[in-house]
């Protein structure tokens, strides 16, 4: 009964993360979210290589057969993404590090049972 319990609370943590994370990926790509990275100083090309990782990692974590690959994949661009925060100064990244720990959470543990069985 909890085994089961914990594969729908990681269930739900997968498609939760996978939703978020897909919509303000997308979000983080429109125009207006470039003009606002402009003021960072740091080149175009680092927004896009982010938000396009992101959408890569959250569609790949909904698809049930690729969701550990999308886990370690958002867990690689959220460290990409704390360390270019860091190397700015700018050290409000609890949010970041959070998904990552999610990310990572989902990684492990749809893999746990494949181990197992």
């Amino acid at each position: 009964m909890a085994d089961q319990r914990s594969k729908i609370a990681l269930t739900g943590l997968q498609w939760t993360l996978g939703i978020v994370i897909l919509i303000e990926s997308v979000l983080f790509l429109l125009p207006s979210a470039g003009r606002d990275f402009a003021r960072t100083h740091m080149p175009n090309f680092v927004r896009l290589i982010l938000g396009c990782g992101e959408i890569l990692g959250s569609v790949l974590l909904l698809i049930p057969r690729t969701a550990i690959r999308g886990g370690w994949v958002l867990v690689a661009v959220f460290g990409f993404a704390i360390a270019i925060h860091l190397l700015h100064g700018a050290y409000n990244v609890g949010n970041l590090a959070i998904y990552a720990a999610a990310a990572w959470a989902v990684a492990v543990g749809k893999a746990a049972p494949q181990r197992l069985g």
